[in-house]
């Protein structure tokens, strides 16, 4: 009997950046995030056979870390960016994300809808699972992104689980013979990590 192809996938919600209005590619972390993204390694640089990661700079930078400490490939993926809210600043970005979790097909002018954009992270996540089969993949992400890919795969994952997300966060998913088969968090929050509910 040939033994069953397991998967697991690390998701990693950045660490904190300092929000800066139409910056979503290039804002890096802050002190506090370089010191989470050093934690991040330590957590996961044992298990890691390789790290694909969103190319905006606060999701590759909590997660490169990992890749260097476990020498392992570090894979750039589109796909893995954070869901675009919009084409120019939001005044009222909580209200503005409500919106989208309560009518998914819905955007903002020059934005994704979370249909749009969970399509698109399920899709980079089912190529990777084909890609790595029996291995450990480290996925540097956002929080939209990874609560809808979730949310594909379970709806208990919607907008209040988004809105308990620390910076960062580590949710383990597992995929045998390329179905989900459960996730659980494996994170535990530094004492002064609060959850933080934005992009």
């Amino acid at each position: 009997m040939t033994a069953p192809e397991t998967t697991v996938l690390s998701f990693v919600r950045h660490a904190h950046a300092p929000y800066v209005p139409n910056a979503e590619r290039t804002r890096g972390l802050s002190r506090r995030g370089r010191r989470d993204a050093a934690r991040v390694t330590a957590h996961l640089a044992d298990v890691a056979d390789v790290v694909a990661t969103s190319p905006y700079e606060r999701a590759r930078a909590t997660v490169e870390g990992v890749a260097d400490a476990a020498d392992v490939p570090l894979v750039v993926d589109e796909d893995l960016r954070e869901r675009e809210l919009a084409d120019d600043h939001v005044e009222d970005f909580d209200s503005a994300v409500e919106h989208l979790w309560a009518n998914p097909t819905a955007s903002h002018p020059g934005g994704e809808s979370h249909a749009e954009a969970q399509s698109r992270g399920v899709a980079a996540i089912e190529r990777l699972v084909e890609a790595y089969p029996n291995r450990h993949v480290v996925v540097g992400t956002h929080g939209t992104l990874m609560a809808l890919v979730l949310n594909a795969y379970d709806s208990r994952y919607g907008y209040e689980f988004w809105t308990g997300l620390t910076m960062p966060d580590v949710y383990e998913a597992t995929f045998v013979n390329g179905e989900f088969a459960g996730v659980a968090r494996t994170w535990v929050p530094a004492d002064d990590e609060q959850p933080a509910a934005d992009d």
